[in-house]
């Protein structure tokens, strides 16, 4: 199992639809793929399943088929986490659904990563059981489905839920925009990611439970994705430039700390891919249900847009290929 975090603490950047299509482009290519919506805004749910599937997930009360049920043991101080239940999308594609009660957890496992260091195994270990939850969630679904991606939506902040499923995450891609907030997100998720990555390193040391499986805490940046450029006649327009040649500076500094090696966004290895927007793809893929590169006639795609599927297809496909030749 492998496991990949689409992370980055500037939201609006088109994060869930790119997890969304990798997650069905993986499964084209052949492998087995479980999603996993650690955002409490349940947006990446929305998008897999009908509103009506998810008011059966939510109803009042408890929330057994989804992450909230998974950890609401642990949040209630009663337990250990209770078996996951993916969701089967298609043959070799689950997701783990997202609830919006899942930021009723953020406390406890703010307060968890400091029990991890106390030296009375009964408080440290509470902090582990607490800390590795989504780890172990992520592991026993995996086993269950037979997948071996497990790709992970968050939310944009650098809190404690985040960290937690960063520590689950073996490889970590940023998707970005091209602009001055985008740049100051690389410049506050770098020291956040080795700060991070440190302190779970630190923790590892300390009195953990027998049998307790770890994550290895890896966080290994892959790269970024730049989402939708301005494009005119298939190149970016200069307003789109000027932002985007001052990431692969900011990305080798303040994510991998090293000299940049490329001084333009098209000549940076650290890009995995500069996506379009489809704009006229997306409404159409919206109301099918489905991924815009799986748009058929059938669902409106014809002339122009039926070209532009094909084009989506080929980014996605280039895209995942740059990510499984990463990890």
């Amino acid at each position: 199992m492998k496991t990949i975090a689409f992370f980055n603490n500037k939201g609006g950047v088109g994060k869930t639809s790119l997890v969304y299509h990798l997650a069905w482009m993986f499964r084209d290519l052949g492998h087995s793929v479980l999603a996993i919506d650690l955002d409490p805004q349940s947006n990446l749910t929305s998008i897999f399943l009908e509103e009506s599937e998810i008011e059966k997930l939510w109803p009042e009360g408890k929330h057994p088929e989804t992450i909230l049920g998974a950890v609401a043991p642990l949040i209630e101080s009663l337990g250990d986490i209770e078996q996951p239940r993916p969701i089967r999308i298609a043959p070799e594609l689950f997701i783990i659904a997202g609830d919006l009660g899942l930021s009723t957890f953020e406390d406890r496992l703010s307060d968890a990563w400091g029990k991890c260091l106390d030296d009375k195994p009964p408080i440290a270990g509470d902090g582990f059981r607490v800390v590795t939850a989504f780890h172990r969630i992520m592991k026993f679904a995996a086993e269950q489905c037979g997948s071996e991606l497990v790709l992970i939506d968050v939310g944009p902040n650098i809190g404690a839920m985040n960290r937690a499923a960063l520590v689950a995450a073996d490889f970590v891609v940023i998707p970005l925009g091209a602009d001055l907030f985008s740049l100051q997100g690389l410049r506050n998720l770098g020291p956040t990611l080795r700060d991070w990555r440190q302190g779970w390193k630190t923790r590892r040391k300390g009195k953990v439970p027998a049998g307790l499986p770890l994550p290895s805490g890896q966080m290994q940046p892959l790269g970024y994705v730049l989402l939708n450029p301005s494009v005119r006649e298939n190149r970016p327009v200069k307003s789109y430039l000027k932002w985007a040649n001052r990431i692969p500076e900011t990305y080798a500094k303040e994510v991998l700390g090293g000299i940049p090696k490329a001084r333009v966004a098209e000549d940076d290895d650290n890009q995995l891919a500069m996506l379009k927007h489809f704009k006229s793809l997306m409404p159409m893929a919206q109301d099918a249900r489905k991924p815009m590169f799986h748009l058929r006639a059938a669902d409106g795609a014809i002339g122009g847009h039926s070209a532009a599927v094909q084009d989506c297809r080929t980014q996605f496909n280039r895209l995942a290929d740059r990510i499984l030749a990463g990890i």
